[in-house]
């Protein structure tokens, strides 16, 4: 029988950053599987102080809310730069490449997006060149 309602640690899910070489510029969890999500996907992201995501990365036909939850930084979304801080939420169209870099404190910040296994998306190395 499943239950009605699943409970987890953010801290407690896998660091995906790290499993895929991303370690030493931020951590990055997905929880969606740890929670049993169908619908609705959450992440807890921390870039480190003063790094910059190494990829930037779009999805086909997700929108994707982020939510500043510490520290503070910028996020580049196609050609614009927009500086955040604590409790900033920034919402993102599908199709719109994005990356993120950290402040001096570090970033932290909780992603929330629909579930759907069939958007593809994109990931794209060295993005966000200066």
């Amino acid at each position: 029988m499943s239950s009605s309602y699943t409970h987890k640690r953010l801290t407690d899910v896998e660091d995906s950053a790290e499993k895929f070489g991303f370690g030493e510029t931020h951590e990055i969890r997905f929880a969606h599987d740890d929670l049993n999500a169908d619908q609705n996907g959450v992440s807890h992201q921390w870039y480190k102080p003063g790094k910059r995501q190494p990829f930037g990365h779009k999805h086909d036909d997700v929108e994707e809310l982020y939510v500043v939850i510490g520290g503070s930084g910028r996020v580049k979304l196609d050609d614009d730069v927009v500086g955040l801080e604590r409790l900033d939420v920034i919402r993102v169209a599908p199709g719109v490449m994005r990356a993120f870099e950290a402040g001096d404190e570090g970033l932290e910040i909780l992603a929330f997006s629909p579930r759907r296994p069939d958007d593809r998306g994109e990931v794209v190395p060295e993005w966000w060149t200066d």
